[in-house]
């Protein structure tokens, strides 16, 4: 009987850690004033029960590569790491419209040329020539709100395995375009936006292990389904299982890090609802700690909601540098993921 051949993997590094964040929101505004002019209801009641005040609204000739080039330049630059270096883009979505090419590959493009596939070069530029140049690994993923988590956790594991040594990992969503603006339970929450994060290769890991699942009796919980294709879901089936059971999750991936609940400095949930975060930060005895309240301002942006608030806080020197913070997304699906990254150095 033959030996069968010995496969060779690729030399991997230790680990991975964030080396730069950014962010991109849309100008428009939309106040709980504007949304009380489209469904019965007013500011004091989308405050108590959400806790948002504003959120950002894409023009619709903006599109969800826009947006998650836009953070992915914001993001390179905060590491000073140019798009050439860049050999691994995952996007995090579940509100793209195109299926290919896919929004990761659309924005690898448009970090090398300044513009998205099939558009023109500005005048007066000339184009760059791509036939030679062997391009990032573009991947999309559709995890709804947990799907950053998840995308970090594959950028991870894929530099640790050897099949990449700097990753883009970007969440971007325009959830404004999938909502039903005549149903008070939704509309009030939704919003577009995105966030994004470089890894890079380390001799000492700075990224957990990232810990993932789901919660089968809840899959229809939170829904973009054809034929309406608008947002739906089962708040109270969401905020039940967010109250009784997300800590028990956060406490595995802390857990999973090597680390306790004490070592914990910033938590980054996804930002659903403040009736959501608040409670759970104190299940978790994180109260005092440094927690990412962007829903107040930017509503809720799915799966760009971590990254969206962890760069906002983060540059506005909210985040302090080097420490443990906890990143929990949860939703559609149902999904939840999460990982312990140490916030990036100054």
């Amino acid at each position: 009987m033959a030996t069968s051949p010995v496969i060779a993997l690729p030399p991997g590094a230790a680990g991975s850690r964030i080396i730069g964040l950014g962010h991109h929101q849309p100008p428009r505004t939309l106040t709980n004033d504007d949304i009380a002019g489209l469904v019965e209801t007013n500011d004091e009641w989308i405050r108590s029960r959400t806790g948002i005040v504003t959120r950002h609204v894409a023009a619709d000739d903006v599109t969800v590569a826009d947006m998650a080039t836009a953070a992915a330049e914001h993001a390179l630059a905060d590491a000073g790491v140019t798009a050439d270096e860049v050999d691994l883009v995952i996007v995090a979505t579940a509100t793209n419209d195109d299926r290919s090419p896919n929004t990761a590959g659309r924005v690898a493009y448009a970090l090398r040329t300044g513009v998205q596939p099939g558009a023109s070069t500005p005048e007066g530029e000339e184009a760059p020539d791509l036939r030679n140049v062997v391009g990032p690994a573009a991947i999309d993923i559709n995890v709804a709100c947990s799907g950053f988590a998840h995308g970090i956790g594959l950028a991870d594991q894929a530099i640790r395995a050897g099949s990449a040594r700097t990753a883009l990992v970007i969440g971007s969503e325009k959830l404004t375009a999938y909502t039903d603006w005549t149903d008070r339970s939704t509309c009030i929450l939704t919003a577009d936006g995105a966030g994004a994060a470089v890894l890079r290769a380390a001799d000492v890991p700075a990224v957990g292990p990232v810990v993932w699942g789901s919660e089968p009796e809840l899959t229809p919980a939170v829904r973009i389904e054809a034929p309406e294709v608008k947002f739906q879901q089962d708040g109270r089936a969401v905020f039940k299982w967010a109250i009784t059971r997300a800590a028990d999750r956060a406490r595995e991936v802390v857990a999973a890090a090597g680390l306790s609940l004490d070592d914990i400095e910033v938590l980054v949930a996804h930002q659903a609802n403040l009736r959501i975060i608040e409670p759970l930060a104190k299940a978790l005895g994180l109260e005092g700690k440094v927690v990412v309240t962007d829903i107040t301002e930017s509503g809720n942006t799915s799966a760009a909601s971590i990254p969206l608030g962890l760069s906002k806080w983060w540059h506005a020197g909210r985040i302090p540098a080097g420490v443990p913070a906890l990143l929990f997304g949860f939703g559609g699906g149902f999904a939840w993921a999460g990982q312990v990254v140490l916030t990036p150095e100054r």
